[in-house]
């Protein structure tokens, strides 16, 4: 089924994709990251002594700080918030900076849809910058579906507007991902984090995940295309 987009993309094509690291001073890491016009700041500070109250200190511990373009932080921003932490603590090694604790800023400059995998694209990108420990770099996607059923890939904020479900689907990074298998299946065709919103059938669910993953590819040599580069600069993609 052919899909209209106004803004002439496939159903599976990405918006132009722009990411430059090293951008901030006075943070460990930086790098912003964009998406079409959705763009997103994310800063790291750390690692540093000492863990946050009810953390294991003997792993690492990070905390995510959402600030919203203008305004106060809502409900949703708490959920990105704890969404993205616990991203974070899965693709990061927590056992080699024990009882310190990172912070991650992540600051929305502009959102036109598909916020949340931008800020986590952002949030790995600007922990490479600051050389955390990484099992392994992941690449995030938005999959909304329509009324009738087709998916589409990387909605602009009209676009979100008439989707009926969500899926922001974060998966490894499968250029650089140099893993074990689990249990036969080799981990960069897992999910690293998956969260729903509204109301899709089972089938639709791994219809998304399938278009997502297949989004990845493109998603990860952009990734290998900008890291390849030299501290500072910057990789732009459409």
């Amino acid at each position: 089924m052919e899909i209209d987009r106004e803004d002439g993309r496939t159903p599976n094509q990405l918006r132009p994709l722009a990411c430059s690291r090293n951008i901030l001073h006075r943070p460990h890491g930086s790098a912003s990251w964009s998406q079409g016009d959705t763009k997103v700041l994310a800063a790291v500070y750390g690692p540093k002594s000492g863990t946050r109250k009810n953390e294991n200190p003997e792993k690492a511990c990070f905390e995510v700080i959402w600030k919203p373009k203008s305004g106060q932080i809502g409900k949703a921003e708490k959920e990105f918030e704890m969404i993205l932490k616990k991203t974070i603590q899965s693709i990061c090694v927590l056992t080699v900076n024990p009882n310190t604790t990172t912070s991650v800023i992540i600051q929305v400059v502009h959102d036109d849809g598909s916020l949340l995998p931008c800020a986590i694209n952002a949030a790995c990108a600007a922990l490479v910058d600051a050389g955390i420990p990484m099992k392994h770099l992941a690449v995030a996607v938005c999959c909304c579906l329509a009324d009738s059923g087709y998916v589409v890939l990387d909605p602009n904020k009209l676009e979100e507007k008439k989707m009926t479900a969500f899926a922001y689907l974060v998966f490894p990074n499968t250029t650089l991902s140099v893993l074990p298998e689990v249990e036969g299946e080799p981990v960069e065709h897992g999910i690293i984090t998956s969260v729903t919103h509204g109301v899709m059938s089972v089938d639709d669910y791994f219809l998304c995940v399938e278009n997502g993953r297949a989004a990845t590819a493109s998603l990860s040599a952009f990734f290998r295309k900008n890291f390849q580069q030299s501290q500072g600069a910057s990789s732009k993609a459409g």
